[in-house]
């Protein structure tokens, strides 16, 4: 797979510098040396030592990347919410996991999904890479690069948290709060293999909501994660006791067949595009009927 970019610097720069500063990382650029894949400035081949003046166009030449045989192809069907040539935003609905579970009789998550995808699509690379990842009882927006670059870029993003997310989630009760930050930290809990509880020792985890609607029954949230943690607005408006409707684990009312909770926007940073791509996805109707209720 081919990347082109023009090189818009002011000054004479390292082919190596030039292509990190388009998103490279040390582990790509070995790629390109070592197995399979080449480098050009101006169309000519280049070693990352050479020159780039400003101006000049600059190339990275990657190699295919097969399919895991290990993972199944399954065709049942996918809500598309963006896509282009690097990246897939998928809409994910409750009930179906992000990635493969084990010992189960049929591999129904995204993954096995979108591997089947790009299959009937005869994409070049045929690896379904994951960045971001909900429950399965939880819908909304979840991220697969389409290829091994694509996943560098935003892993490294993730991790300096500059990927915008945004969820919708329904707590129980009426929150008083209109505008919160929630700084708990979280570990697993000894007693579950699952279930996460907000503990002194934990990692850090730090949620910011804003309460939209309320009544006396559930209320309507919208969530910023400033952390990444398993679980982590499950957990931290069950601690605060507004556990999600919906949510049995984490002691919710079953208003609802599964959580109360929906990623409902995703925003990040394409350097193949030069441009910041944001997607969002409507709310589902479990959750659009409660919220009804809640406006009237």
């Amino acid at each position: 797979m081919k990347f082109e970019w023009r090189y818009r610097g002011t000054q004479t720069a390292k082919l190596r510098t030039v292509l990190r500063g388009f998103g490279a990382t040390n582990s790509l650029l070995k790629v390109a040396v070592y197995h399979g894949g080449s480098m050009a400035i101006d169309g000519q081949s280049a070693w990352l030592v050479d020159p780039v003046e400003p101006g000049q166009q600059v190339s990275l030449v990657l190699p295919a990347e097969k399919a895991n045989e290990q993972v199944d192809a399954c065709s049942a069907p996918l809500q598309i919410a963006y896509e282009d040539a690097d990246y897939l935003v998928i809409n994910k609905p409750a009930g179906v996991a992000t990635v493969p579970a084990h010992n189960v009789a049929v591999q129904d998550s995204l993954v096995n999904r979108v591997k089947y995808y790009y299959q009937q699509h005869h994409y070049e690379n045929q690896v379904t890479h994951v960045a971001t990842r909900l429950d399965k009882d939880t819908s909304g927006l979840v991220i697969f690069p389409k290829h091994r670059f694509a996943h560098a870029v935003l892993d490294r993003q993730l991790k300096r948290h500059q990927v915008v997310k945004r969820y919708l989630a329904l707590p129980q009760g009426r929150m008083t709060v209109k505008h919160g930050y929630i700084d708990a930290a979280q570990r697993r809990d000894p007693q579950s293999f699952v279930k996460r509880l907000v503990a002194a020792d934990g990692k850090p985890a730090i949620t910011e909501y804003w309460t939209l609607l309320a009544n006396d029954k559930y209320s309507l949230v919208k969530i910023a994660l400033h952390t990444g943690r398993t679980h982590q607005i499950r957990v931290h408006f069950a601690y605060l006791g507004h556990p999600l409707v919906g949510d049995e684990m984490y002691g919710g009312p079953l208003s609802m067949s599964r959580q109360g909770l929906h990623c409902r926007l995703i925003s990040f940073y394409s350097p193949f595009q030069e441009k910041r791509i944001t997607v969002t996805a409507p709310v589902p109707e479990d959750m659009q009927r409660l919220m009804n209720r809640l406006q009237k």
